[in-house]
Order: structure tokens, then sequence, then C-alpha cells
């Protein structure tokens, strides 16, 4: 069988630009040593679309030199998505974290275009982005999670009722983005103003969860299969911690080479809880091919759903393909199936007419 051809877009106007630059550069490299005919298109801060050389590479070494899209990066583009347009590719592998990207935006305009793509739909990208209606959501699903608190855009923050509501610590989060950008762990009401400003820089509209304390954080990829059943991952531990003593962007992807366990010790009966949990969460949300869904283990053996990212990190060294790899599912066994999903769906696009 011929095989299909694939864009795969990176980088992206949100501030996770550098690990999609890291993601999506190591998804284009896998599918091309498969045999894939590969066109990488990266997306700058400002949005313009550039087409990127064959070797064009990008990793995650250094605060001071995080990878970028630019212009000058590759040649500027302009992708035809109308209708009897040539498509640019059979299939898009939006390999894009956070807003105009993870969100719906982008999956909006491939569905639009009648373009196949890897990953959820619109509305499951844009509930599972989106902290406070996802938690809504589950919520109402009697999904354990812990409590939470939202700011909208415009209001003012009443730091008392936010602490009289969830405690201290608290974490305060961009209720919009990923990679542990905007956050901060509070312990103070005089510490809230300034966490939210921080997160505030990344989206208007913040969240407060109240903070577990004494859990292990774990994680699980979800891989659908053509059958339309799930593949979860046995859940891998988070070793590595910050400064602050919680997995942040520093100990994500620069200071520990191996933040992960992938073989933990779990009391009798855990592993198969977070993984029902996991299988519960992705069918609720509607998501589709893949994600991580991370979560706390509290001492009593209760598992806590943290939260779901429908387009998780996906450089070789990232939790999801290392636990899949653990699982027997190589890196670039992977990213193929993940493009054997989106050309299942070719043709299936129902007009409304």
């Amino acid at each position: 069988m011929t095989k299909p051809t694939v864009a795969v877009f990176f980088g992206g106007r949100s501030v996770e630009q550098p690990v999609s630059c890291a993601s999506g550069s190591g998804v284009a490299k896998a599918l091309r040593e498969r045999g894939f005919d590969v066109t990488a298109i990266g997306i700058t801060r400002t949005g313009e679309w550039v087409e990127l050389p064959s070797d064009a590479a990008f990793a995650i070494d250094a605060a001071e030199a995080l990878p970028e899209v630019t212009a000058e990066t590759g040649k500027a583009v302009a992708v035809d998505l109308g209708p009897g347009a040539q498509p640019i590719a059979d299939i898009a592998f939006p390999v894009l974290h956070g807003p105009y990207g993870e969100d719906g935006t982008i999956q909006g305009l491939f569905e639009m275009a009648d373009l196949p793509y890897v990953g959820s739909g619109v509305l499951s990208s844009s509930l599972s982005m989106d902290k406070e209606f996802s938690k809504r959501l589950l919520a109402a699903e009697d999904v354990p999670q812990g409590a939470f608190a939202v700011l909208k855009p415009g209001e003012a923050l009443d730091a008392h009722a936010v602490i009289d509501k969830l405690g201290l610590p608290i974490f305060v989060k961009p209720a919009r983005a990923g990679s542990s950008l905007g956050i901060s762990k509070v312990k103070s009401a005089a510490e809230l103003t300034e966490a939210v400003a921080k997160a505030r820089e990344v989206d208007d509209k913040v969240v407060f969860e109240a903070s577990f304390e004494d859990v292990r954080e774990i994680e699980m990829g979800v891989l659908e299969t053509l059958d339309g059943d799930l593949e979860i991952t046995f859940p891998l531990e988070v070793l590595a911690m910050g400064e602050e003593g919680w997995f942040d962007f520093d100990a994500k992807y620069l200071d520990n080479p191996e933040p992960f366990n992938l073989h933990p010790d779990y009391p009798e009966g855990v592993a198969e809880r977070a993984q029902e949990l996991a299988r519960k969460v992705f069918r609720l949300l509607d998501c589709r091919d893949l994600a991580r869904v991370d979560c706390f283990l509290a001492p009593d053996g209760t598992v806590y759903l943290n939260e779901v990212n429908t387009m998780p990190g996906l450089t070789p060294m990232s939790g999801v393909p290392q636990a899949f790899a653990a699982a027997g599912v190589s890196y670039g066994d992977l990213v193929e199936r993940l493009v054997t999903l989106a050309a299942s769906r070719v043709g299936d696009r129902k007009d409304t007419a």
C-alpha cells in the first residue's frame, strides 16, 4: 500500500513553542525514517507559516537557547486549504501545544478544508485545553479530582475567598496552557496577587487548584486502535521535581535526564484503577487517537485526576513515548500508528446539506 503523505505542523503562537518544535521535528524525522513523504510546516510566534528543510532539527538543550521557528528558519509558504484546492498532504499531523494548536483552532481549520488530521477533534481539543470546563464536565460525571476555583478575564482577585475555599498551599495556573508555564505554588495570601499576574501573562483566565500533599504524580498514555479500543500504558511515576517541589518546566525538559520511573511499584489494584480512570476520562472528553492522562495517587490508594493533554509532548524522551516504548511500542511505531489512525478517517466526512 502507498503510504499517505504527511504535513507535520509545529512551533505555533503559544508559549509552548519550544516543546512543540522539539516534538514536531522528532515526529517528522521518525516518519521519514519509516518511508513517509513528509512536509514540515513551522508556525512562528506571530503566525507566519514556513516550510522547513528536511534536515531541520530542534532540541531543548538549555533554558537560554530554547528552539524557535522564525521567518528565517525556512521559506514562507501559503497553504491553500479551500474547496477544490490541491492539499499540501494527505494527512495533517499538528504537533502543536497550547492555544492556536491544541485548543481546537487548527483542528477547525482542517475540518473546514476536509483534511484528515491526527488527534482529537474540535470540541474535545477545546474542552481538554480549558481547565475550567474540563473540570466542570468531569465533576458532573463523578470523576475524582481536587477542589478548584476560577478567576475569569477582567475579574478582580479576592484572595481571602480563594483561600477560604481551597486552603493553602494553592496552585495558580493559566486556564488554557501547558508545559507547566505560568504556574505558581503559593503558600500565603500575599503571594496570590503576583501568581495571578504571572498566570495572566499566559492566559487572562486563571484556575486555582487545591494542592495535593504527600501524593505520587503518575501519568498514562492512551492510544486508540483501528477498531476503536484503547491501549493504556502502565502508569509511570514522575520523579523529577523543580526547586519548589513540583514538576515544573525545568524539571520536565532541562534538569533531569531520567525524570520518570517507568516501572514503579504500586499497591495492589492501583495501576488498574488508574488505567480505568484514564479510559473513562478519554471517553468522557471524546478524545481521539492519543492523549496523556495525569493523575495523583493519594496515600490511601485513591487516584485523582489532574489533567488531560490531547497532544502530549512527543519527543522521544517525553513521558508518553517512553511509556509506550516500555510496553513494546517504539517511537517510530507510535507516530506511524497515529498517521494510520488519521488515514483511516479519509472519506468519513458527513455533509449536513
